[in-house]
């Protein structure tokens, strides 16, 4: 008898559960729409100045 195969069959490994709401490739966020790094530069430095307030 073979009892390795016996059981529930394991589930998916590496796999996620859900997709993100944010993940390029959507209809908000096309795969040619990346945002540059200076505009990224741009939204961290307002997003630490209205922490430090």
């Amino acid at each position: 008898m073979d009892y390795k195969a016996a059981g529930a069959p394991k589930p998916a490994k590496g796999q996620p559960r859900h997709s993100e709401h944010n993940a390029y490739g959507s209809k908000k966020t096309p795969f040619n729409s990346r945002p540059s790094k200076a505009d990224l530069l741009a939204k961290m430095k307002a997003n630490a100045e209205k922490a430090k307030k």
